[in-house]
């Protein structure tokens, strides 16, 4: 066994992983799983930069993050950094920082990568379920892309949009430097448009609806899950491999976008950081639901993050 640290920073969060990986099996012991909401993304989309306040949340997580690597013993590390710090002009900064904290160079992947981490981790355990048909169209909906891949045993095509849970909110429901509480019609229609855009740009290159199997990662689509089962609290267990169906993601897709900032914290399994992107993000997964005719969703929260783990452990490395 090897004891592997992995971490994501994407758009919204950044999230760490220590487990011990069987390099035989293909099994990943948890240790220790936490996600803090940093917001990195925060503007990048208008100013083609990580904002100072943006940086120092996440270098404060990451100094966290430090900590509980020590205690564990991690003997290997691998920091993976997604669509916020690829797009920045300032990304050297971002770069610097972790190194300092961590002692590790953040790998500022593609979106490509991005995808070929998120089929593994989320798969891995899925393949010889009989019950779930494959091929598998993996779809993980961040803050500022959402990750497309089909495949089985072996990825068969890969393809990054920019297109997130974040990104959407920041360009269509913010206005004077506030989230429109609900949204109009026009500025939801506003972000179907580009989301439809977006389908039609990786459909030329990934066969969507030849998938026989949906599987959403990431916190859209696992709070949608929590929502669908009205879990008191949020419950990993309980959403892990969940299924939901298209027409419950319509419903609560509708009563997030008509709902405002105080109800949707108010729902008990939704965490602060999304209560205003949540809505964006319900809405990337019924476009997709609809344009691929997937009647169900299955939920993962098994994801880029354990795919970095394996790749850590040299088990796999996309």
């Amino acid at each position: 066994m090897t004891r592997v640290a992995a971490v994501d920073c994407g758009t919204n969060s950044i999230r760490l992983l220590v487990a011990d990986a069987d390099p035989v099996t293909g099994e990943l012991v948890e240790l220790d799983r936490r996600m803090t909401i940093v917001r990195l993304g925060q503007g990048v989309d208008r100013t083609g930069r990580l904002a100072p306040e943006a940086l120092e949340r996440t270098f404060a997580a990451c100094r966290e993050y430090a900590e509980v690597i020590k205690e564990h013993g991690a003997e290997r590390i691998r920091f993976v950094a997604t669509s916020a710090s690829r797009d920045a002009e300032n990304r050297d900064d971002f770069v610097r920082g972790v190194v300092d904290i961590l002692g590790v160079e953040p790998e500022v992947i593609t979106g490509e990568q991005e995808a070929e981490f998120s089929v593994t981790g989320a798969t891995n355990e899925l393949r010889g379920r009989d019950h779930l048909p494959r091929p598998y169209l993996v779809v993980d909906i961040g803050g500022g892309s959402t990750e497309f891949v089909v495949g089985d045993d072996h990825v068969r095509a890969a393809r990054s949009v920019d297109v997130g849970c974040v990104r959407m909110t920041e360009r269509h429901l913010v206005h004077e430097g506030k989230v429109t509480d609900p949204p109009t019609e026009e500025r939801i229609a506003a972000i179907r448009a580009d989301v439809e855009a977006a389908l039609d740009l990786a459909e030329r290159t990934v066969p969507l609806r030849e998938a026989r199997t949906l599987v959403g990662l990431a916190g859209s689509v696992t709070t949608v899950s929590a929502i669908a089962q009205e879990l008191p609290e949020y419950d990993s267990a309980r959403i892990h491999h969940s299924r939901v169906t298209r027409e419950r993601v319509r419903e609560i897709t509708d009563e997030l976008l008509r709902s405002t900032h105080a109800e949707r914290a108010a729902i008990p399994s939704m965490h602060p950081g999304r209560v205003d992107v949540i809505g964006a993000g319900a809405l990337v997964l019924l476009a997709i639901m609809e344009r691929t005719g997937a009647e169900e969703v299955v939920v993962s929260e098994h994801d880029i993050l354990d795919g970095i783990a394996f790749s850590a452990a040299r088990i796999v490395t996309p």
